[in-house]
């Protein structure tokens, strides 16, 4: 078997249990949508950069894990759009007069006044990034939590698309994609993680936490087979959906 981004990270111990265990992949359905996660001005700033530049004009700068990245989800992005499945946007809620998660946890949040090229920055923070900007038909959510299901309406557009796999991209792995997918398996739907089209900019995290996911709530699956899985289920008509249901919002 090839080697998998985790086997580094894993003990003699991890590895002797995990041969000795049989894992049970959650395997895709036939109704699938794409859901992209936090792709965002904020972790990819104007260009790429080292990590620790990065952050000094945008403190939620992933590096160039986000950049790697970008072609990848493209791809992926161009595929689900050529099959015509459900794509979903999610980005985060701003000037809503509230402390985000992160903040309101630490109880630290005060309302900040910013020269003006600060808050130029923050007023752009959660814009998509135009490489993988929404088209028309395409549902944005914007979300106050890690989670994209929670305080949003994801799991009713799902359910109103009949939709039951979730193909995963985004950021980071081991926050908001992580919180997301633990909760789309509360939801049932089976969830796949795309390896090539999430980051995160700490790589032991990365790695780890996509280990995690494949191994209690994920197929954690490469971009050639989500492509090649989403071909196959739409051309049997499976997994066809209307005009009218993907644009639905």
């Amino acid at each position: 078997m090839a080697e998998r981004v985790w086997d580094r990270f894993l003990t003699e111990e991890d590895k002797a249990h995990l041969a000795a265990s049989t894992h049970r992949p959650i395997n895709p359905g036939t109704r699938p949508a794409l859901l992209l996660i936090d792709l965002y001005r904020g972790v990819f700033g104007e260009e790429p950069l080292p990590l620790l530049d990065g952050i000094k004009k945008w403190p939620g700068y992933c590096g160039m894990p986000a950049w790697n990245a970008m072609p990848h989800i493209q791809t992926l992005l161009a595929t689900a759009r050529e099959v015509g499945i459900p794509v979903i946007h999610i980005t985060g809620l701003a000037g809503a007069g509230m402390p985000g998660w992160s903040e309101a946890a630490k109880r630290d949040w005060v309302r900040q006044e910013f020269g003006p090229a600060v808050a130029e920055r923050e007023a752009r923070r959660f814009e998509i990034m135009p490489q993988i900007a929404p088209i028309d038909g395409e549902v944005v959510l914007r979300k106050a939590s890690p989670s994209a299901f929670w305080g949003t309406p994801l799991v009713g557009q799902l359910n109103f698309l009949d939709v039951d796999t979730l193909i995963v991209a985004g950021e980071s792995t081991s926050g908001c994609v992580r919180a997301s997918v633990v909760d789309g398996t509360t939801n049932r739907f089976r969830m796949q993680v795309v390896e090539e089209c999430v980051f995160d900019r700490h790589f032991t995290a990365h790695a780890m936490n996509l280990f995690d996911l494949n191994q209690k709530y994920a197929d954690v699956i490469s971009l050639e087979t989500a492509q090649d899985y989403l071909r196959k289920v739409t051309s049997t008509g499976a997994g066809a959906t209307t005009p009218e249901l993907v644009g639905a919002r």
